[in-house]
């Protein structure tokens, strides 16, 4: 099953984010207004407006309102992907060239400055004050993460640790606050704001590391970049700590890398992976953080947004080509 077909009733809601998202990346400037569509053309799953507007129906919930919230967390995605694929020196994005690519690294810095600011911008319509301080502090934290990312490159010695927090800063948090926001900005119970942040935080979690899988098990078609991409610009995922533990395959890795980056060497690696059993201890530990967010879902009131939000999880346990 497709995933859009699991929140049907709130397709008429997503119609006007789409609608709003193509308003807020109009600029003044034809490069910046090119570049700034470029991306959102290419498509997406818009998972953090979905989630804002499932959240927000456990509370007072006003789509005007709301769809502010949803317009400008899905921004602060595009604008982190912008400089993502600067750092990474990524050539495709959504089987589409990268804005870098396209243009060059400065247009897409700025590119990505400029969707930031016009999600902070969008964000001035909501009057609630914890609410910005929640979007303040996750953008604080989403720069650490990429800050250590951009450290850790490379890094063969990091441990699990180091990984599950630079995971939860760079897409776990984001995801927790789409839900947070959502029943914040609607006014539901404190108890249930707090559930649907954590709710959110296991969820992003097992996204990210099934992310991290799919790298590893899909083609380059099927992931519209290069199979095994996140390794080749020196991240080093969950499948991969878990290979780096058997000596012969850890100097097998690094020694391929020291001989040259090229496509046939970066299939040798993906095929030691794979064969460490990586991929199933990276499976099980996606698997615990959904049953975390099962877990919490069972605390929440039980709705068609509560049973979207559970299919939804189910979903990202699930995802495979």
């Amino acid at each position: 099953m497709k995933l859009k077909k699991l929140y049907t009733f709130i397709n008429s809601e997503l119609d006007l984010i789409e609608k709003a998202l193509k308003e807020a990346m109009q600029a003044d400037n034809p490069v910046l207004k090119e570049a700034s569509m470029h991306l959102l053309q290419a498509g997406g799953k818009r998972i953090r407006p979905v989630f804002v507007l499932l959240s927000a129906k456990f509370g007072n919930y006003n789509i005007d309102e709301i769809k502010d919230v949803a317009v400008a967390l899905e921004l602060i995605h595009t604008a982190s992907l912008v400089h993502d694929d600067v750092i990474d020196n990524a050539e495709l994005r959504r089987g589409a060239p990268t804005i870098k690519s396209k243009w060059d690294n400065r247009i897409a810095m700025y590119t990505g400055d400029y969707i930031f600011a016009r999600a902070v911008e969008l964000m001035t319509n909501i009057n609630k004050i914890e609410a910005h301080q929640v979007l303040s502090k996750t953008m604080v934290d989403l720069c650490i993460g990429e800050i250590e990312q951009i450290k850790d490159k490379f890094n063969w010695n990091q441990n699990l640790r180091t990984y599950l927090r630079r995971i939860k800063r760079k897409t776990a948090i984001l995801i927790a606050v789409s839900c947070q926001l959502g029943a914040i900005v609607s006014e539901a119970p404190q108890v249930v704001q707090r559930q649907l942040y954590r709710f959110g935080y296991y969820v992003g979690m097992a996204f990210q590391i099934t992310d991290d899988i799919l790298d590893f098990t899909g083609t380059e078609k099927e992931l519209g970049k290069p199979a095994g991409s996140d390794l080749l610009q020196g991240n080093i995922t969950l499948p991969v700590l878990y290979a780096l533990r058997n000596e012969r395959l850890r100097k097998e890795i690094i020694d391929s890398f020291d001989i040259k980056n090229n496509k046939e060497n970066m299939q040798h690696i993906i095929t030691l992976v794979r064969q460490s059993g990586g991929i199933e201890y990276s499976k099980r530990i996606s698997d615990r953080y959904l049953q975390k967010a099962f877990n919490i879902l069972k605390e929440l009131p039980n709705c068609q947004e509560k049973t979207a939000l559970l299919n939804i999880a189910k979903y990202i346990g699930k995802r495979k080509f």
